[in-house]
């Protein structure tokens, strides 16, 4: 079992940055890719980014590349999303999500065993 935490989350305004935290216990962090989901009210679970169990490799939906970056540090079991220049549309709930490992099907909901309950991200005009 792995349990996921989000924080971070918070009402900004554009342009804004936040730095968004998963914290992991349970089962070894270190063995698990990590990925980050958003949810906007009335939409469906959309991805953001992905890395893999070291960090070696990194993916992101094209609306936030260059804006956001995942990073992780297994020694403190966590994974974060540094989230720079943030736009109105970045709205949504965070969710932070746990795989074996980065399949073909990593943008894909059903690729993640585990999954955080979500923390707040609002961004005004």
């Amino acid at each position: 079992q792995v349990q996921l935490v989000e924080s971070g989350g918070g009402l900004v305004q554009a342009g804004d940055s936040l730095r968004l935290s998963c914290a992991a216990s349970g089962r070894t962090f270190r063995t698990y890719a990590m990925a980050w989901f958003r949810q906007a009210p009335g939409k469906g679970r959309e991805f953001g980014a992905a890395i893999s169990q070291s960090g070696g490799s990194t993916y992101y939906l094209d609306s936030v590349k260059g804006r956001f970056t995942i990073s992780r540090d297994n020694a403190k079991n966590t994974v974060y999303l540094q989230m720079n220049s943030l736009k109105p549309e970045d709205t949504a709930v965070y969710y932070c999500a746990a795989a074996p490992f980065l399949a073909s099907n990593y943008r894909s909901q059903g690729a993640y065993d585990y999954w955080g309950q979500g923390t707040q991200v609002t961004v005004s005009s």
